[in-house]
């Protein structure tokens, strides 16, 4: 073994020894790393338990990066799921100041909060086939018409 592998090992088995149920690979890979002397026969499986304890290793670190990267796809998709929402909310806070309700400096409603959320419970109770929604609609296009035209 060379002076690196041996580091490693004596890492690793650092490690193992910390395990609080080693597999049985692990276990006999710590009995003949520590016996001496060893046959040709142990030294030749302790040879192959160590590669199979690296390749157990970068497997396992591959895991490790794949589920981060799959996390990390997770988290932006969920920002930008959040930025769209956000950016609804700012556009329905802006149709509320157009219409006079909120004072754009403060943010805060012009009337009484209470009032004003019991008038946008009674619209949101009428029936939207009502002739008044359309009349709404035409007023609310030459509303944002008009805010085009200044912008």
């Amino acid at each position: 073994m060379t002076e690196k592998q041996q580091q490693w090992l004596t890492d690793r088995l650092h490690y193992l020894r910390g395990l609080k149920s080693p597999s049985e690979q692990q276990r006999l890979l710590k009995l003949l790393s520590e016996k001496t002397p060893r046959t040709a026969q142990e030294e030749k499986t302790l040879n192959l338990l160590v590669n199979a304890e690296r390749s157990a290793v970068k497997a396992q670190e591959a895991r490790t990066k794949v589920t981060n990267l799959i996390q990390a796809e997770k988290r932006a998709a969920a920002k930008v799921a959040r930025k769209a929402r956000d950016h609804a909310l700012y556009q329905s806070a802006g149709l509320l100041i157009m219409a006079g309700l909120v004072d754009s400096q403060t943010g805060k409603p012009i009337d009484n909060a209470a009032a004003l959320l019991g008038a946008l419970s009674s619209l949101n109770e009428l029936p939207r086939d009502n002739p008044k929604w359309q009349e709404w609609k035409m007023r609310g296009e030459r509303l944002l018409e008009q805010k085009q035209i200044k912008s």
